[in-house]
């Protein structure tokens, strides 16, 4: 352990007893009485100490303020070094920073929220690509746009550009044009437009799973609901099946009384309100008890009269002969 080491653990005597200093840094920076009682004081090298203060602000249990002084070689005079809010062992710390797209809950959204897509995101894939193309020898050219967005202002273009050309001059509608030019109904952005197919992105394998995954853990097969009820939503009048690959598994529920009324439910999934249940399943009644404990049998205190193992009159002496008793 070298001597420079062994010196900066001792606090130096001037830069240790600068208290009223340190106090008046902390309380420029804070406010005065937000500033509580000294702490400690811990040498930070030769000839600086940092002065360590409670914090009386509310919301900062634990903090201190940390206030570190120092002095030049050989001289009297204590500088102040800085001022800093600092956090203690049992301190209370805010959460770390998490981005707002992983903060992002289902039904966080209200009316006006823009909720942006990235454009790397998982869950979609373009929805126009290079494999549309046309082949070498057809009629329709070929066109290679950057994005949908590029060639939809190139058809809105060419629109435009049609309907300023005068009747009969080359170009018109109706009129043969440049040798080589196809009408704007010929282009595959009209034709997916005519499908309902004009969409930049759609759905990747990825996010249909995702969604089926969402959609069966709320509404699936495994929920209390569906383990009680008559029959599932496969058989139900009240189901609407889905369009595409999801059709096969889901379907959205149009039964006013259900509590899936509206939410895309699993085939497996079912309630009490399904259409054929036209007579409610009966409760469960228990078993009888293997080993009655619970009845009672009610034993007389006295015999009956009318039962023979009595004399309902007087007893008398012959009475006693007939019977055979001595």
């Amino acid at each position: 352990m070298s001597a420079a080491t062994t010196r900066s653990r001792i606090p130096d005597r001037l830069c240790a007893e600068a208290v009223d200093l340190a106090r008046s840094a902390a309380e420029e920076a804070a406010a005065p009485g937000v500033v509580g009682e000294h702490v400690s004081a811990v040498a930070d090298g030769d000839r600086v100490v940092t002065h360590f203060f409670e914090c009386k602000e509310p919301g900062y249990r634990g903090w201190r303020w940390a206030v570190t002084v120092a002095r030049a070689s050989r001289a009297k005079n204590v500088t102040l070094d800085e001022t800093v809010l600092l956090p203690g062992s049992d301190s209370l710390l805010a959460p770390e920073w998490v981005p707002w797209s992983e903060r992002l809950r289902p039904g966080d959204m209200g009316p006006g929220d823009l909720l942006p897509t990235e454009a790397e995101d998982l869950r979609l894939e373009p929805g126009y690509s290079g494999e549309d193309m046309p082949p070498p020898n057809s009629v329709v050219p070929e066109v290679t746009p950057r994005n949908l967005a590029d060639l939809v202002e190139a058809e809105d273009a060419a629109e435009v550009a049609a309907d300023l050309v005068e009747p009969g001059e080359p170009g018109a509608p109706g009129e043969p044009g440049e040798p080589g030019t196809v009408p704007v109904r010929a282009t595959i952005a009209a034709v997916a437009e005519e499908l309902g197919m004009r969409r930049a992105r759609v759905l990747s394998r990825y996010g249909l799973h995702v969604a089926a995954d969402r959609w069966d853990e709320s509404f699936g097969a495994k929920t209390p609901m569906a383990q009680a009820a008559p029959a599932p939503c496969v058989s139900c009048g009240f189901l609407l099946p889905l369009a595409g690959s999801l059709r096969q598994a889901f379907g959205v529920c149009a039964n006013e009384f259900s509590p899936a009324d509206g939410h895309v439910v699993s085939l497996a999934y079912g309630c009490g309100g399904h259409s054929e249940a036209a007579v409610m399943p009966k409760p469960l009644r228990p078993a009888p008890p293997v080993l009655d404990s619970v009845g009672t049998d009610a034993f007389p205190l006295r015999p009956a009269r009318d039962s023979g193992s009595v004399l309902t009159g007087a007893v008398t002496d012959g009475d006693t002969e007939d019977l055979g008793h001595s």
